[in-house]
């Protein structure tokens, strides 16, 4: 469906600007957390290699219930359970601060005349936390929650959701997310990418695209 965008150049002006959201507005880090639990980093670090994984987190941003997904992680691992529920527990914990300087940037987008939009890997269960904790999340446009949808980045799917539902092209937008393979999978598409590893790279890396 999407094919005829591929390989278009920037030719046209961006008119959108598609945020991720962990990682680039807002601090998320399971690690803030269990730093206060665990008494040593390697003690931190297994825990979160072995029992509540990247992967098995994956899990919760497609749509995964926590309550099934940690019922499974104490049965394989009961000598971790106080720890595992705090996964969802205490997660307000690991988004424990916004990106003051990438909140400055939306602002300055948004009066520039700029939409704003979502596309964010994140549980449906959790994200209303962040909605509420957060109120720089009522300037965006529209937002697609990958929980909410079932299905993940760098999944087509996703980026196709977010084009259909908000009548976007994908040329006239511009994703911004913290790892380069979700950049890539939206490029594919045809829509232009910037990596977020600081903040003035990528308004440097953006006005090359205006």
């Amino acid at each position: 469906m999407y094919c005829k965008y591929q390989g278009i150049q920037t030719i046209m002006a961006i008119k959108n600007v598609v945020f991720d959201f962990g990682g680039v507005l807002v601090a998320w880090d399971p690690r803030h957390l269990y730093r206060k639990y665990f008494k040593t980093e390697s003690e931190v670090e297994y825990f979160l290699s072995n029992v509540c994984t990247d992967e098995w987190n994956t899990d919760l941003d497609r749509g995964e219930p926590f309550e099934k997904l940690i019922q499974e992680r104490i049965a394989k691992f009961p000598e971790f359970e106080e720890p595992i529920r705090f996964f969802k527990d205490r997660w307000e914990e690991m988004i424990y601060c916004a990106k003051d300087e990438t909140v400055e940037f939306i602002f300055e987008l948004k009066a520039g005349g700029y939409r704003l939009y979502g596309l964010s890997n994140w549980s449906a269960e959790t994200f209303p936390i962040a909605l509420k904790k957060y109120q720089f999340f009522e300037l965006f446009d529209g937002i697609v929650i990958s929980g909410q949808e079932g299905v993940v980045k760098p999944n087509d799917e996703i980026y196709k959701i977010l084009f259909d539902r908000y009548d976007l092209k994908p040329y006239e937008s511009v994703f911004i997310d913290d790892k380069e393979i979700n950049v890539k999978a939206g490029e594919a598409l045809g829509m232009p990418g910037i990596v977020f590893d600081n903040i003035e790279t990528v308004k440097r890396k953006f006005a090359e695209l205006k």
